[in-house]
């Protein structure tokens, strides 16, 4: 319970908390039937004012937010215990009149309000009435810190900056060339206009990848990734990445591919399995050294091992290694978060996040650790078997 509060006077507070999901007579409304829920157990901050206005119900979580022992605030007016301004320096209180307004008014809105000290809070109402247009028996107050939705705007506007400075080179490239072109096609050779022609493209892919991954990103974030599940021959497309990297110029002694037949058949979205796959070994050739070896084999989820051991469920494994510097251990724990950066080498630093939604769509696992040979392991792990739709 709240420092200073008695355990009548809590006992009290619970009592008028449940009390004002329907009648404020009724002890037990609102919180079901002997389930005696305690004000101090919910994640938000609830403030509770009877019908004169006074602090009956003064929660640890408001407590914690508003940074005001529940002792001082139980007992006091409503607009002294939790003083409250607008973004312009309006007290809201004064503004909103709750115990005297319109009669008909039954809530607020949630909207940003400030503490004293301008710390920023989200605040809803509730006025609870004995009956419609009826006097307010009671004032529920709902608090929530922002510092959550605070981090999620700043990564909303770390995405857009990355975004923003991605797309102006590649832009500025496309837009210089083709405009020389125009103005100058005469002058220049034929050899000269093919390169020009040859960069505008491939910024253009460049330009063309980065809007596919924002794509991604929106999609994992809200959760409507999806995904056409076809057979899929995970070892036939590893090869087809390790031919595309020798026909491009790496060493084709660069890549060692171990496949561990026989393989269960995997059901999966191949486009995004490419995607996957594209980005673990592309990483691994820019950022590592030595051998990339990729290991293809059968294995068995770790979850459904340890919940059932008879019933483990199937699953297709695959490790990329290289043999560079690694991962630092301090940094292992932020490698699927968005805009971790491995080296200084370019990049959005959107890859791994969006590899890592690709997996977990699946119903699979990725981890990263460190190789055999010293450099980085990504291993990601995708459950095999015919989709229920089509047994």
């Amino acid at each position: 319970m709240s420092v200073g509060t008695g355990g009548a006077q809590s006992a009290v507070r619970a009592r008028d908390v449940r009390g004002t999901s329907a009648s404020p007579h009724d002890d037990t409304a609102g919180a079901g039937p002997g389930l005696g829920i305690d004000p101090d157990d919910l994640p938000d901050g609830i403030v509770v004012a009877d019908e004169d206005g006074r602090v009956i119900c003064f929660n640890a979580a408001a407590a914690r937010i508003t940074a005001v022992p529940a002792a001082d605030a139980l007992g006091r007016r409503l607009e002294s215990a939790l003083p409250l301004e607008d973004l312009e320096g309006r007290r809201w209180w004064q503004m909103t009149d709750p115990y005297g307004g319109l009669a008909i008014r039954n809530s607020q809105p949630e909207r940003n309000l400030l503490l004293p000290g301008g710390h920023e809070v989200l605040v809803s109402a509730r006025y609870v009435r004995t009956r419609p247009t009826g006097p307010v028996r009671r004032v529920v107050v709902c608090l929530r810190d922002t510092e959550a939705r605070r981090r999620t705007e700043r990564s909303h506007a770390e995405l857009i900056a990355t975004v923003a400075h991605e797309l102006r080179s590649p832009l500025t490239s496309v837009k210089g060339f083709t405009a020389t072109l125009l103005a100058k096609w005469e002058r220049f050779t034929d050899d000269q206009k093919k390169l020009m022609l040859e960069t505008v493209d491939a910024d253009a892919n460049r330009v063309t990848r980065l809007i596919a991954e924002l794509l991604d990103i929106s999609r994992i974030d809200s959760g409507r990734l999806e995904l056409r599940r076809q057979p899929v021959d995970i070892g036939a497309a590893v090869g087809r990445h390790i031919q595309a990297y020798v026909a491009s110029g790496q060493p084709a002694d660069r890549f060692l591919l171990r496949i561990e037949q026989p393989l269960p058949a995997l059901w999966a979205d191949p486009d995004k399995v490419d995607q996957v796959l594209s980005n673990l070994i592309e990483n691994a050739v820019r950022h590592g050294e030595g051998t990339v070896t990729i290991d293809v084999a059968p294995s068995v989820s770790p979850r459904e091992r340890a919940e059932d051991e008879g019933a483990a469920s199937a699953t297709t494994s695959v490790t990329v290694s290289d043999e560079g510097t690694g991962i630092p251990e301090e940094s292992m724990n932020r490698v699927f978060t968005r805009f971790w950066r491995g080296s200084k080498r370019g990049g959005t630093g959107l890859g791994l996040y969006i590899v890592k939604g690709i997996v977990e769509a699946h119903g699979g696992t990725i981890t990263v650790g460190r190789a055999p040979g010293g450099g980085a392991e990504f291993r990601f792990t995708l459950p095999v078997g015919t989709p229920a739709y089509l047994l």
